[in-house]
């Protein structure tokens, strides 16, 4: 077992689609992505990162982050089926740095959240021996798109949708994010310079992401959407304010980013939402044809000392 470095990203994507292809049936995992979460600002990769090897094939992989700056901590955890105990002991190792880095913050516990397949690769029974439970589910949910039916929807009278135009535009749409998603489940407040890296800005083609406005209100609602994923176009997040909600502003975002995946050749488009939701979300997604892919649950550990 060592730490990984960005050298590993490839290497580490292999191992990922692996267990894609256990989990879900195709590879899902894209290079990028890895090397986004090993470039993690509150990831220490000397000390936030695992590695199992057989000869020089990874196995086992772990990685760590710290966006809460207090007991919450969030770790990746994947295993190949025959591995198990190496991914036990990964998981020994990063409970054990979870709890460190909690402490650092000035607290007596780690709260540990970790996202797998509801039927994970990794043994369940070993989470569940250390202590882990599940306290979420979410859905990954796609819809087959048509160019010549995907169409720009005409937004209602009163209403307008404009494309994230400039440095002004990201900074509303972030303003935008922390006020549509502030009472979520696991809502995490995060600072611009820290937001720009969480949605990897630099990788991120800003003319799909919108906002959405209305004569009384002005901005309400905003959709981010990225098209670098190889398995389908993807809607990374899409939130309206409190005050707004009801109004459609959410299906007219999400229709719109239909039709602009369409026009570019995409013939799927995904995105994932909290089953939990109560925002009518879920219903959302459902009317606007969208299925369920596979589903993943959110397991929990408090590790004290």
């Amino acid at each position: 077992m060592r730490t990984a470095t960005l050298a590993d990203a490839p290497a580490v994507t292999d191992l990922l689609n692996a267990v894609d292809l256990i989990e879900i049936g195709r590879p899902e995992t894209d290079l990028h992505t890895v090397e986004a979460d090993l470039k993690h600002p509150e990831t220490d990769l000397a000390q936030d990162s695992w590695l199992a090897l057989e000869g020089d094939r990874p196995v086992a992989y772990g990685l760590l982050w710290d966006e809460s700056s207090g007991e919450r901590i969030d770790i990746d955890h994947y295993v190949l089926p025959e591995h198990q105990e190496a991914g036990r002991l990964l998981l020994a190792a990063m409970e054990a740095r979870a709890l460190d880095k909690a402490r650092g913050n000035g607290c007596g516990r780690a709260v540990v959240h970790l996202h797998l397949n509801v039927r994970p690769v990794l043994d369940t029974e070993v989470l569940r021996a250390r202590g882990w439970y599940v306290v979420r589910r979410h859905h990954v949910l796609r819809r087959p798109l048509d160019r010549a039916a995907d169409l720009t929807p005409v937004p209602p009278a009163g209403v307008r949708v404009r494309a994230c135009a400039d440095e002004a535009d990201r900074r509303r749409v972030h303003e935008l994010y922390r006020a549509s998603f502030a009472d979520h489940f696991d809502f995490q407040p995060r600072r611009y310079e820290q937001w720009l890296h969480d949605v990897d800005a630099q990788g991120l083609d800003w003319s799909l992401v919108w906002i959405a406005a209305t004569d009384d209100l002005g901005d309400a609602g905003f959709l981010m959407a990225r098209d670098d994923r190889e398995a389908r176009g993807w809607i990374r997040s899409i939130g309206v304010v409190h005050g707004a909600r009801g109004r459609g502003l959410a299906g007219l975002l999400l229709r719109h980013a239909f039709a602009a995946f369409a026009g570019r050749g995409r013939d799927t488009v995904g995105l994932g939402v909290d089953t939990s939701n109560t925002t009518g979300a879920p219903r959302l997604y459902t009317r606007n044809g969208m299925t369920l892919h596979y589903a993943v649950d959110t397991w929990e550990a408090v590790v004290a000392g």
